[in-house]
């Protein structure tokens, strides 16, 4: 992709709050014109004001709704430039503990949601010859952490979806169609705010808490110069790909990584101002 062209439309799904909103923030500030979308309407409307107040409400899960979206924003200058997969759900505990509705929403937002908009975008973007689709996989979709298994495993779903796609996308000779995956570790947002005593949880304490800011920041460079998969940071993306790669050692790990995610847990709240 060219990096030092205009900017177009980007549509940023989940954008009501948490990292959805610090991205949709950042592309703004970059140049972007943001369309935010949301399933809460009323709330994504209110958020979307300072950043140019064009927002739509989206479940991911409706695929001629994703469909209508990326309709829209092609209609703007520069047409669909980029696409963010953010919305997402986190349930934690072992596998058997969710009902096969828990189960059954997790897989449809964060893996078929994460589809219908990559495809929806492609649709727009094929037609182009440019474009990029950004999914937020997660550390979660590099390697299976304990106590967050049904969530690891739709966004091992996704990781595998993204990259297949773009495989897809070069051999049939687009090559300014762009498909990303971010994968930061754990990010202080409300979908961790109430995880600070759920044992489930304690994967995403295990390193040090990104902020949305951080990882916003690190999207909009990376809306701006492609890569297949970032991990963020670095270092943490080689330790869990090291662990991936050697499951025995994971598991004997694993009362380690619990240790771990339970001592960051207490630091969180005491950051917090908690006891």
């Amino acid at each position: 992709m060219v990096t030092d062209r205009a900017p177009g439309t980007a549509v940023v799904t989940g954008a009501a709050g948490g990292l959805g909103h610090a991205i949709a923030v950042a592309l703004h500030a970059d140049g972007w014109q943001v369309l935010l979308t949301d399933l809460d309407a009323e709330a994504v409307a209110a958020v979307a004001g300072p950043l140019g107040g064009w927002s739509r409400p989206l479940d991911v899960r409706d695929e001629a709704a994703c469909a209508a979206v990326a309709a829209e924003a092609a209609t703007r200058a520069g047409g669909l430039g980029l696409w963010v997969n953010n919305a997402g759900l986190l349930v934690t505990g072992p596998s058997w503990s969710h009902d096969a509705a828990t189960r059954r929403r997790v897989v449809e937002v964060n893996t078929l949601g994460a589809m219908n908009g990559t495809l929806a975008a492609l649709a727009v973007m094929r037609g182009q010859g440019v474009g990029h689709v950004l999914n937020v996989v997660s550390l979660a979709g590099l390697v299976a952490p304990p106590g967050e298994t049904v969530y690891a495993a739709s966004k091992h779903a996704l990781l595998a979806f993204s990259l297949g796609t773009l495989a897809d996308l070069r051999l049939a000779g687009h090559r300014d169609v762009h498909v990303s995956c971010l994968c930061p570790d754990g990010i202080w947002t409300p979908m961790l705010h109430d995880r600070l005593d759920d044992p489930g949880a304690v994967a995403s304490f295990t390193g040090t808490l990104l902020s949305p800011q951080r990882v916003a920041h690190r999207a909009a460079r990376l809306a701006r110069r492609p890569r297949p998969v970032v991990a963020l940071p670095r270092w943490r993306g080689a330790q869990v790909r090291l662990l991936d790669a050697l499951p025995g050692l994971a598991l004997r790990l694993a009362p380690l990584v619990r240790a771990a995610g339970r001592a960051g847990q207490r630091r969180q709240r005491r950051r917090i101002g908690g006891t």
